[in-house]
């Protein structure tokens, strides 16, 4: 028997709008993060799911207590849900992060999985504590539909690790703010649903024009 995952990435925020890595630093929803999340939550309140559960960073915490308003659900946060933890680069933009930490900054760019950056994580750490929680989900809600809000990279990772695309390959696909990504897992292993859905925000996307 499967569960059903729906994962979601949290709304955009000031610092995405900037360029500016984020990692486990955190910067609030912009006003457009907002309308992603509420639009997220208006679809949601018409699809019955079991749980909802989100990174305890505070983007993804906000986007998952607005769609709990709607939904009734407490808001179950799970650090392991987390972003990579970037170090030394958080808070900076790439153009900032390539003059100050040059050598770290290619390394970073050049998405060696095991690479860790100073004061960080490698993508291969995150990826495995990724799995672990949603692992450990998706067997203690054996038959269920559960919510994630979670973020871009993790849900980088878990695409690659889905299909089988090696870890350093560039990515040549996009993991937008607010999209809606399905996965079904069953017997240990995730199968790839949907991905990228957006249709939720065409009038979020509207009041941006």
């Amino acid at each position: 028997m499967k569960t059903e995952f729906i994962l979601l990435r949290h709304g955009e925020t000031e610092w995405n709008h900037l360029g500016r890595l984020q990692g486990h630093l955190d910067s609030p929803l912009s006003a457009r993060g907002l309308r992603q999340a509420d639009a997220l939550a208006a679809r949601l309140a018409s699809v019955s799911f079991h749980a909802l559960y989100c990174s305890d960073l505070g983007r993804a915490l906000e986007t998952a207590r607005r769609i709990a308003a709607r939904t009734g659900h407490p808001v179950l946060q799970d650090p392991r849900l987390r972003e990579r933890g970037l170090g030394i680069l958080e808070g900076l933009t790439r153009d900032e992060a390539s003059q100050r930490h040059p050598e770290v900054f290619a390394d970073y760019s050049a998405g060696r999985p095991d690479f860790v950056v100073p004061g960080g994580e490698s993508t291969s750490q995150r990826l495995r504590h990724a799995l672990e929680c949603l692992e450990e989900l998706g067997t203690r809600h054996v038959g269920a539909r559960l919510v994630v809000v979670t973020h871009g990279g993790v849900l980088s990772s878990l695409f690659r690790h889905c299909l089988g695309i090696p870890p350093a390959t560039p990515r040549t696909f996009s993991v937008l703010n607010a999209s809606w990504n399905q996965f079904d897992y069953t017997a240990g292993a995730f199968r790839l649903v949907t991905w990228g859905d957006v249709n939720h925000l065409r009038d979020a996307s509207r009041d941006d024009t």
